[in-house]
């Protein structure tokens, strides 16, 4: 049987972002971790080693494969800053239209800085991610 890797666990989001060697890219992380806090209402928990993730919600996929992954999240990388949303929801795209520099992969959306964004289009994209992903996968 498969088995998750990233899960949620009771390491500390402070010590994780204070062990980010780039001065910068560790102020950029505490402005993330304001931001997604302030935007979720959620407590950030540490995903697996590296990644800081708010609210949680469980799946279940038509192939039986089930587990929880956090709602929205964030993860200070070396090369770059990794954004995890929901993906397969169109609505993402447009907002990413005016999101600023970035590149996205499926699952992830990447920046260098968060000077190099907007803000705001940040906060609507969490906003968006949690909503679709709630509708997708109710409270059971």
């Amino acid at each position: 049987m498969y088995e998750l890797k990233t899960k949620q666990t009771d390491d500390s989001v402070i010590e994780f972002i204070e062990s980010v060697e780039s001065t910068k890219k560790r102020e950029d992380a505490y402005r993330l971790l304001d931001i997604f806090s302030e935007t979720t209402g959620y407590e950030a928990k540490m995903w697996g080693p590296s990644i800081i993730g708010f609210g949680s919600y469980h799946y279940v996929y038509k192939t039986g494969h089930e587990g929880d992954a956090p709602l929205v999240g964030f993860s200070p990388r070396k090369a770059k800053i990794s954004l995890y949303f929901a993906t397969g929801d169109a609505e993402r795209e447009q907002l990413l239209e005016r999101f600023g520099k970035h590149t996205s992969g499926k699952a992830c959306v990447y920046i260098n800085k968060v000077a190099d964004i907007e803000v705001d289009v940040l906060k609507e994209l969490i906003v968006q991610s949690i909503t679709f992903l709630q509708g997708l996968y109710p409270k059971q």
